[in-house]
């Protein structure tokens, strides 16, 4: 199909008042590098449908920082918003989506020994940007480590967060809670 039908497409569903964001879409080189055209031509009409919609995008990234900011920059993320979920990526890029109002959610990867670079990213968004997410089924975070991932285990990231940012788990629930209704209750 051409691009100017899977954005028509796209707006026709993303229309129902039942959906409020585009997404799960985004970058992954990690596997498919090969597929870089497609998945780039695919985020570029995500991005367009949800800025038509003004409904926020829920972006993968994944070893394609520079592409996606690129993309969030020309299809205008600060128009319509988004988060990108589940982050792993550096600093650097958290701070330039951030510059461009973009939220930042951290899953169980956050709590792994190995995620010390992550920790100081959480450490660094504002109170007003971050998200806590499990990333279900996948990702469980540490000490379920290994096994299936589910919502109930949402409350070990937030322990986490607390932890590095020196507050409450109640304060990471009700900043994250927040930070939700803001972005999804357009």
């Amino acid at each position: 199909q051409d691009e100017t039908v899977k954005l028509q497409q796209l707006v026709k569903f993303g229309a129902d008042a039942g959906v409020v964001a585009i997404g799960e879409t985004g970058l992954d080189y990690y596997y498919a590098k090969e597929s870089r055209k497609q998945q780039i031509s695919s985020f570029q009409v995500h991005m367009q449908a949800a800025n038509e919609l003004n409904r926020p995008v829920i972006i993968h990234t994944r070893d394609a920082q520079q592409d996606t900011l690129d993309i969030l920059r020309e299809e205008r993320i600060e128009n319509c918003g988004g988060v990108l979920h589940c982050f792993t990526e550096s600093w650097d890029m958290a701070r330039q989506a951030l510059d461009l109002g973009m939220y930042i959610s951290f899953s169980g990867i956050v709590t792994f020994r190995n995620a010390e670079a992550l920790r100081e990213v959480a450490m660094k968004v504002p109170d007003d940007r971050f998200l806590i997410e499990t990333d279900s089924p996948y990702l469980a975070p540490v000490p379920h480590r290994g096994k299936q991932n589910h919502p109930g285990r949402v409350g070990h990231v937030a322990e986490c967060l607390a932890g590095v940012r020196g507050t409450s788990v109640e304060q990471i629930a009700e900043l994250s809670k927040a930070n939700y209704l803001r972005l999804f209750s357009r």
